[in-house]
């Protein structure tokens, strides 16, 4: 199996392999890897290969899109015409999307194999992909460890080579926190950069949709056909997409990156820190200058973000009700009592806990005390990253203070699994484009990820510094093994 898209599209190219045989190849990476890390909810073999008899056409007839033939997995909460799409959620389990999301609608028409459906928390909710009703998603370098989340499924199809990119949905760190946790590279956008059209909300002024890739080359190819304006979104800008492939290669010369005190602050696993400290020595030695930075806002990120987002997901779950979507087995006859039953029965626990915890910020007497408040401190955080910009050209920092944690070590404990956020969350109260890239491995072989935060609309600014540091390392071409049975 191919381990890079940029490998994979020559060999497609230059005829050494069809489209057939790759998804073939990926559909047999996946009979072997899934038992082992249920990185898929669902898997579409049929329409897959379908898709892919298609593609090997067009290749012949010279008429091959940037993405043609290549296996692409996309996450549950993104709608799609073929399979399912569920959000990993019992109230949505036969729900079928009659349209695709922007985003798949423009995978499509670049020739991707849409490959299945990634399993993820429920309803993009959680750290650690353990709170989806599909089961947990396993780290496929320790299977016994998580994957992180929310995006873990898709992070995991792309770190066990089931696949050659995906796309996740990143909230307050659901692409970084998985990608850094699986060594993979994954990629939240500036917020409006990508089209929401057809993905299923969390909190609508935070989600974004990224690419996952093995390296930074692929995660851009990928990038480049999903960004860009959509009428379908009214908060897709207007900004013009950039040529992000030619900015690959650049050297970093004359870059400034700020290096926040805070983010080394927090209780940091001291092989993480060592492992960021050494990536930020490497991109000096490419010729970038860092200087120390303070963004004292930092501690203020989490709370905010956890009030802000846990009102908007009250809101957009209001329209789960057991009446519209999917096919419930309700036995109440009174429709608030069927209400009750199926928001009871079908919703998983932190899908509960978000609803009461937001349902409680919006009520009277605490929304002016709770939910303006913590949009003061939004706008105060935005304010606070704009003067940083106006001193450096990008932020580095851990993507987390530790590497992937145990299954069930935090399950159980909300207030831990949401400070797992905290050096993700601050770039997403932000709205603004963040990176993680492989910055090496700990001790026991856990990847370790450098996270970049630009200013807004910037990311071919990220790619070329995380490509620039990528080259210069080893990291990317490693590949976790397949554990015995």
């Amino acid at each position: 199996m191919f381990n890079t898209i940029k490998s994979a599209r020559a060999a497609l190219r230059n005829q050494e392999i069809s489209a057939m045989e790759l998804t073939r190849q990926s559909l047999d990476q996946i009979n072997q890897w899934e038992p082992h890390i249920n990185a898929f909810n669902e898997v579409l073999p049929d329409t897959a290969l379908t898709a892919a008899g298609e593609q090997d056409e067009l290749i012949i007839a010279n008429k091959a899109g940037p993405l043609s033939g290549l296996p692409i997995s996309i996450k549950d909460v993104i709608c799609t015409t073929e399979g399912h799409t569920t959000a990993s959620s019992k109230i949505l389990a036969n729900f079928t999307s009659p349209y695709d999301a922007t985003v798949v609608s423009r995978l499509k028409k670049a020739g991707a194999i849409i490959i299945g459906k990634a399993n993820c928390d429920e309803f993009a909710m959680g750290g650690s992909n353990e709170y989806s009703s599909f089961g947990p998603v396993s780290n496929p370098w320790q299977i016994d460890k998580v994957s992180g989340g929310s995006s873990g499924g898709s992070i995991a199809s792309v770190a066990s080579g089931e696949v050659l990119g995906s796309l996740g949905t990143d909230t307050g760190g659901s692409i970084r926190l998985p990608a850094s946790f699986c060594g993979v590279v994954g990629l939240k956008p500036t917020y409006g950069r990508v089209s929401r059209f057809g993905a299923i909300a969390y909190a609508s002024s935070f989600d974004q949709i990224g690419p996952i890739g093995h390296t930074v080359a692929d995660t851009a190819a990928i990038f480049t056909v999903i960004a860009g304006p959509d009428s379908n979104d009214a908060t897709s800008a207007p900004n013009r997409v950039a040529d992000y492939a030619s900015h690959l290669g650049r050297d970093i010369k004359g870059l400034t990156i700020g290096i926040p005190g805070e983010y080394f602050d927090t209780a940091i696993q001291p092989e993480v820190a060592a492992a960021i400290k050494a990536a930020l020595a490497e991109l000096k030695k490419l010729g970038a200058k860092t200087v120390d930075i303070s963004l004292p806002l930092t501690w203020a990120a989490i709370p905010a973000y956890y009030i802000l987002v846990k009102a908007e997901a009250s809101s957009n779950l209001a329209r789960y009700d057991g009446l519209r979507y999917g096919q419930l087995d309700l036995s109440a006859e009174e429709l608030i009592a069927r209400y009750i039953e199926a928001r009871g029965r079908y919703f998983g626990p932190e899908v509960i806990r978000s609803l009461l915890m937001g349902t409680y910020t919006l009520s009277a007497g605490y929304f002016d005390a709770w939910y303006k408040q913590a949009a003061k401190v939004r706008v105060k955080i935005r304010r606070e990253f704009a003067a940083a910009f106006t001193q450096v050209d990008l932020i580095a920092g851990p993507v987390s203070a530790e590497t992937a944690f145990a299954k069930g070590a935090k399950k159980d404990d909300p207030l831990a699994m949401y400070l797992a956020d905290l050096l993700t969350v601050p770039a997403s109260v932000a709205g603004l484009p963040a990176i993680s890239v492989p910055a090496g491995f700990s001790q026991d072989h856990l990847p370790i990820g450098l996270q970049l935060i630009a200013p807004p609309f910037q990311e071919e600014l990220l790619f070329q510094t995380a490509h620039a540091y990528e080259q210069s390392q080893t990291w990317w071409q490693e590949i976790p093994s397949l554990p015995s049975s």
